[in-house]
């Protein structure tokens, strides 16, 4: 008995981290992106998070939403899903990685050239996987979210 329960639990963390990191890409290409952009524009840090955060939320329900589509769901199917899915491990994710930013002294100063910009996006990034992974295990373990996602595959 133990040992089923002792794979089952690493199955559903292994779940968690799966769909963390599916979201975490669609995040970091957009928020990459977007303080790539923004710097580029020479925004102020609020627009460029702005930009940045809208652009994850648009990277990371158009990777669901492919999958969704590529598994044979119909189009409003598959943006149902995607919101579903992807809306609260994005929002936990943004607003863990871009509230490191703002506490790095410098990083979104820093502009793109410089190695504190890049370490700072890096370990924002690292920190968000790290606790979204248990925001997404925990909604997997009651069926929503990525569970949903993860039934079609």
């Amino acid at each position: 008995m133990e040992a089923h329960h002792h794979t089952h639990h690493d199955s559903s963390w292994r779940t968690a981290a799966n769909a963390t990191l599916h979201c975490l890409t669609g995040c970091a290409i957009g928020e990459v992106l977007g303080l790539v952009l923004a710097t580029w524009w020479g925004w102020g840090d609020t627009a460029s998070i702005a930009l940045a955060v809208g652009l994850a939320f648009f990277f990371g329900y158009l990777l669901t939403f492919g999958a969704a589509r590529r598994s044979g769901l119909a189009v409003p199917a598959a943006v149902r899903l995607a919101l579903a899915a992807d809306t609260v491990s994005i929002l936990v994710m943004e607003v863990i990685d871009n509230g490191f930013m703002l506490t790095v002294p410098g990083a979104m100063e820093a502009g793109l050239s410089s190695a504190l910009f890049w370490s700072s996006l890096v370990a924002a990034l690292a920190i968000a996987f790290v606790v979204t992974v248990p925001v997404n295990r925990w909604m997997i373990a009651r069926g929503k979210g990525h569970a949903a996602a993860h039934a079609l595959h």
